[in-house]
């Protein structure tokens, strides 16, 4: 190998080891926007959870029945035995504790994932789809099911029906895809 190679060889060896010594660790659990992730996801949730004990107890929607709000909106109690638009529903005990740990796993991936993202509006919808993943998971090991109960209808057309932990989930993946497509191919993943 002629010398000017060698050096050449050296030189790039020494740069790249310099910069990987100058780079920050990453951090595993707690980020530039820890504090701003926790505060979402808990705000949602505690409206979430409360807003549906509210329902269930509070008002008797069970026993009242569906509640016309507008000629488009009804509120409605559905218990939903599996996950977005009542996809693998499940009845036995096996599937609801496979579906909360799944429900966790996933939570906390999502957290490890906010404590690396560089900008506010990643950390704000991870935080939206972290407290929206809690709030059916609570639902699911506390019942069963996850209280759904918001039911948009216009003439024969009828949406799904959902909850708040719904929309925060929407709204965070929407924020995710907004992001994506602003900043180029996987910015949210950065």
């Amino acid at each position: 190998m002629p010398l000017h190679e060698a050096a050449n060889q050296r030189t790039t060896m020494n740069v790249s080891h310099e910069t990987s010594e100058k780079q920050p660790k990453r951090p595993l659990l707690w980020g530039r926007f820890s504090r701003l992730v926790l505060l979402v996801a808990l705000t949602g949730l505690v409206l979430d959870q409360a807003t549906k004990l509210w329902l269930v107890y509070g008002f008797g929607l069970a026993e009242s029945g569906p509640v016309r709000l507008l000629p488009v909106l009804d509120i409605v109690l559905v218990w939903n035995r599996g996950i977005s638009y009542g996809l693998f529903q499940q009845h036995s005990d096996l599937g609801r504790w496979l579906l909360a740990g799944l429900t966790i796993i996933v939570t906390v991936g999502l957290w490890i994932w906010s404590t690396r993202c560089q900008t506010r509006l990643v950390a704000l919808a991870l935080a939206l789809i972290i407290g929206g993943a809690l709030g059916n998971g609570i639902d699911r090991m506390a019942f069963g099911a996850v209280v759904d109960f918001v039911h948009l209808h216009v003439g024969s057309f009828s949406w799904y029906v959902f909850n708040l932990a719904d929309v925060w989930i929407v709204a965070g993946v929407a924020g995710l895809l907004y992001d994506s497509f602003r900043n180029g191919p996987n910015s949210a993943a950065k």
